[in-house]
């Protein structure tokens, strides 16, 4: 307890999932937070509980994520923790998306246990549309800059700070039909390094944590290939949203003082070597 007792933190797409589990872990632990959503009053309705503030942004829009710090400053003064947690699979809004990505996974994992040959491909490199392409990296790298960014004129003058960036196993290890999320993930752990190596003259940490699979929302229409990730997992499950918060309660707090461009993999032995 009182692990970031008085500490100001600010969460990204933390109204629902990994967000709101680390949103109610830093409140435990004695932060005040403030909860940033997309949707204005989902972010609000997350934050009434924790005693927060709800703040609707879309972190891709440079301008909407300048305005949303403006607010944090005008209420608190301050910022010590940045977590930019918000990011999109891509399959979200498209359920037919969803099934064939699923379908298709299942496929191949029959045809490579009846010993082959692999008829079954997933394409997505070639079918993924320039759009989708934009708004993967948009969500996700642009985001995490442009966060980072405006945390930065709050963080510089105190000469203290924990930025704290959402990578993905998937970022280290690559996943097969998820090019554009496994470059974005990617490009959020090349950026936290560079920028861990430029604020630490202020005392400004900047770390990232790269998730396995863990079971949210967004990992739900899985269904049946959940059985095949947790066969191919050392400790045999999914993770669970609260492995996520307490790796961020712990990079936030003062037990990481030393801790610094780092990638922290609660992944169940799924991946070991970031």
């Amino acid at each position: 307890m009182n692990r970031l007792q008085g500490k100001v933190a600010l969460i990204t797409g933390a109204a629902r999932g990994l967000g709101l589990a680390i949103a109610r872990r830093f409140v435990e632990e004695g932060a005040h937070v403030i909860v940033n959503d997309v949707d204005e009053v989902a972010a609000e309705k997350a934050a009434a509980p924790l005693g927060g503030v709800g703040i609707g942004a879309d972190v891709s829009n440079s301008a909407a994520v300048r305005r949303m710090f403006a607010t944090v400053a005008k209420r608190f003064g301050r910022l010590d923790v940045l977590v930019n947690n918000a990011g999109i699979s891509g399959v979200e809004n498209d359920p037919e998306l969803r099934s064939k990505f699923r379908d298709k996974q299942l496929q191949q994992a029959a045809e490579l246990a009846a010993g082959g040959p692999i008829r079954t491909h997933l394409d997505a490199a070639v079918e993924v549309t320039d759009e989708a392409w934009h708004r993967m990296i948009a969500v996700h790298l642009d985001g995490t800059f442009f966060c980072s960014r405006e945390a930065l004129v709050l963080m510089n003058p105190q000469l203290s700070g924990s930025i704290i960036n959402m990578g993905s196993i998937m970022g280290t290890a690559g996943g097969a039909g998820a090019v554009a999320y496994c470059a974005a993930k990617a490009g959020i752990l090349g950026f936290t390094r560079s920028l861990a190596r430029e604020v630490v003259t202020r005392n400004i940490r900047v770390n990232a944590i790269a998730p396995g699979w863990i079971d949210t929302d967004m990992t739900a229409f899985l269904d049946q290939l959940k059985a095949i990730i947790e066969a191919s997992t050392p400790m045999h499950r999914l993770g669970e949203p609260d492995d996520i918060a307490w790796a961020a309660v712990y990079l936030a707090s003062e037990e990481a003082k030393f801790v610094t461009g780092q990638v922290l993999s609660p992944n169940g032995g799924w991946h070991m070597s970031q």
